[in-house]
């Protein structure tokens, strides 16, 4: 069942890059780059994780038009994957990004106090 569900998250993780990118108008989502979805094993959920470009105002209405579009964008899923049910929405913010950029800039600025 794990592969299943794998597999239907990297299918979910494809077509929703290009739902969100091409067939969302909300002036509030901004550039949004999915960056992983997992899937519970049932196929009832899936976790979208999602990496913003812009400050945290930008963030959070993306996150808020993402919710308000969530309904659109589960019967695009829906049409694009065949599955009995189509898996609940659920989308966070990818913090691996942010803290991977941290990490890097900390290392850069070591590197300068080093030289």
């Amino acid at each position: 069942m794990k592969v299943r569900a794998h597999r239907v998250g990297e299918q979910m993780k494809k077509e929703l890059g290009e739902i969100i990118g091409r067939k969302i108008k909300d002036p509030r989502i901004g550039f949004v780059t999915v960056t992983d979805v997992q899937v519970t094993g049932d196929l009832q959920q899936a976790k979208v994780y999602i990496s913003v470009l812009g400050d945290d105002e930008q963030r959070q209405n993306t996150l808020i038009g993402l919710a308000k579009a969530k309904g659109f964008i589960r019967s695009e899923i829906g049409q694009r994957i065949r599955l009995r049910k189509t898996p609940e929405l659920i989308f966070e913010f990818d913090e691996s990004v942010d803290y991977g950029n941290r990490i890097e800039s900390l290392l850069t600025q070591i590197n300068k106090e080093n030289q």
